[in-house]
Parts: structure tokens; C-alpha cells; sequence
């Protein structure tokens, strides 16, 4: 007779547990729910969508209607089509930049909190000068030295933000070194390489985690903010910014709708991803 392997389920104490923490955090569940149904959008939507650069300028600027439920812009090109191109290039260009400045910039600060003296001294004077810039404006430099092309874009967006992570890390490092484990491992014979990042950075990576959320809608805006003044990604790329740029003339005509939706789903995933960071930033 042939055993049969048991089927493992969660006690129903545990299921309820789950459920009553999720319950309790709403925010959470909330900013994940958006981001995956805006995901969800970007990636399958195109699939089924028409060509976002198709022109029709007999059917430019029409009213949002059962045939265009965003209208179309001044070149007769359907903006649902393009809102939903662009969901797939904005959401991942904020948690690609996002994750990279993260990644950077923590591993720098572990550096400069771990070693210290001259090299975290050097390290801080540098990040020090980066700071005297507003993120938004050194982004504008850096996207006007390097191109404004895609990669380019993402590149000067990321490497604003890299400076804040450096500075976080290094916090945290600081007062993670001095706690007992890490004399314990140094006597062990581990090397202070080995101590800084098997060790000191895994306790101290959370408030990086949680500023990367952040991070991941202010990429969006300054992306967005960069198109709109016409020094970020150029049209006609799908992408919000690019959309509110173009459409920002047809409100002074009545024709709302060509930058209000791209406009209102910038504002719903920066909110989500700000949701998102509210709740990991919770001491629970």
C-alpha cells in the first residue's frame, strides 16, 4: 500500500493571525494593491492596446467616450493607450533607480561608517557638497551634462539620490559597530570587510530599505518634472510627464482630460509607494 504524504495546513489561530495583521495594516495592503494593479496594467495592457505612437488628427482632442475613456490628444493619439505604456516605463524606472541608489549609496556609507577616519571623512565631504544641491536641481545638471535619453535619465535621477543613502547607511553603521557582536567577530578572525557587510550591514539595511521606497516615487516625479520642463525623456515616449507636458496648453482651451489622467496616475503611484514606506517605517 502506497504511503501518502501529509498535507501540511496552517492551524486556523495562524490563518487568523495573518489576516488580523494584514487587517492592521492598511496602509500597506493598500500601497501594494495599487502598485500591482498598476503593474499588472503595465505589463498585460500593452498587449491588448493599440500602437501609442498611432496618430489620427481627425479624431484629435475628442472627449474621453466609450470608444477613447481618456480622449485623445492634439494628435488624435488615444491617452489610455499611452497612460498605459507608460505605467510599465515610469513604475520601473522608480524601483530600478530606486534599488541602484540603494544598493550604492549603502554600500558607500558602509564604508565610510565602518572604516571611518580619512576615508569616511573624504566620503562625507563629497556627500556633503552633493547635499548643497537640491535633488530635483542636481538631477537637472547631471541630465544636462549626460543626455537626456532613457538610461541617461535614470542614471542622473539615481545618482541624486545615491548621496541620502550614504548618509543613512553611515548613521546606522555607526551605532551598529559598536555593538558587541562585532568585537566578537574581530576576534574571531573574521576581516573587517567580512564584519562590515555579512554582519553590520544586514542590521542596519532597514531604514535604507524603507527610504528606497521613497525614493522610488520621488524618481517618478523627478522623472516627470524633467519631461515637463522639456530637459527629461523627449516625446513622443509614452510616459506620464511626457503626457502633462504636452497636454498642459489644452487646459487653457478646456481640453482637461489630455493631462489630468496621465497627471492623476503619477500622483496614485507616488502615494502608493509612499504608502507603502509609511508602514515599513513603523517600529512593529
Amino acid at each position: 500500500m502506497t504511503a501518502v504524504a501529509p498535507v501540511v495546513v496552517a492551524p486556523a489561530t495562524e490563518r487568523r493571525s495573518m489576516r488580523g495583521s494584514m487587517r492592521g495594516r492598511p496602509h500597506l495592503v493598500a500601497g501594494v494593491v495599487i502598485l500591482a494593479v498598476v503593474l499588472g496594467v503595465g505589463f498585460i495592457g500593452p498587449l491588448f492596446s493599440g500602437d501609442p505612437l498611432d496618430t489620427n488628427p481627425l479624431a484629435a482632442l475628442q472627449a474621453p467616450s466609450w470608444s477613447h475613456p481618456f480622449g485623445t490628444d492634439q494628435f488624435g493619439r488615444d491617452v489610455l493607450t499611452r497612460a498605459v505604456h507608460a505605467a510599465r516605463l515610469d513604475v520601473g524606472l522608480g524601483l530600478a533607480t530606486a534599488l541602484s541608489s540603494m544598493v550604492v549609496g549603502t554600500a558607500i556609507g558602509v564604508v565610510a561608517g565602518f572604516w571611518g577616519g580619512r576615508t569616511g571623512g573624504f566620503i562625507m565631504r563629497a556627500v556633503d557638497v552633493l547635499l548643497a544641491f537640491p535633488g530635483f536641481v542636481l538631477a537637472m545638471l547631471l541630465v544636462a551634462a549626460l543626455g537626456n535619453t532613457i538610461p541617461k535619465v535614470m542614471l542622473a535621477v539615481g545618482l541624486a539620490f545615491v548621496p541620502y543613502f550614504v548618509r543613512l547607511a553611515r548613521a546606522q553603521v555607526l551605532a551598529e559597530r559598536e555593538q558587541e557582536y562585532v568585537a566578537g567577530a574581530l576576534l574571531a578572525g573574521c576581516s573587517r570587510v567580512r564584519v562590515a557587510f555579512r554582519h553590520v550591514l544586514p542590521n542596519a539595511i532597514r531604514p535604507s530599505i524603507v527610504q528606497a521606497t521613497l525614493c522610488a516615487g520621488w524618481t517618478i516625479l523627478n522623472v516627470s518634472g524633467l519631461a515637463f520642463l522639456g530637459i527629461g525623456i523627449r516625446p513622443p515616449t509614452p510616459e506620464w510627464g511626457v503626457m502633462v507636458s504636452e497636454g498642459a496648453s489644452d487646459i487653457l482651451i478646456g481640453k482637461w482630460w489630455t493631462s489630468l489622467f496621465p497627471g492623476a496616475l503619477i500622483v496614485l503611484v507616488v502615494s502608493a509607494f509612499h504608502l507603502i514606506g509609511d508602514d515599513l517605517g513603523d517600529d512593529r
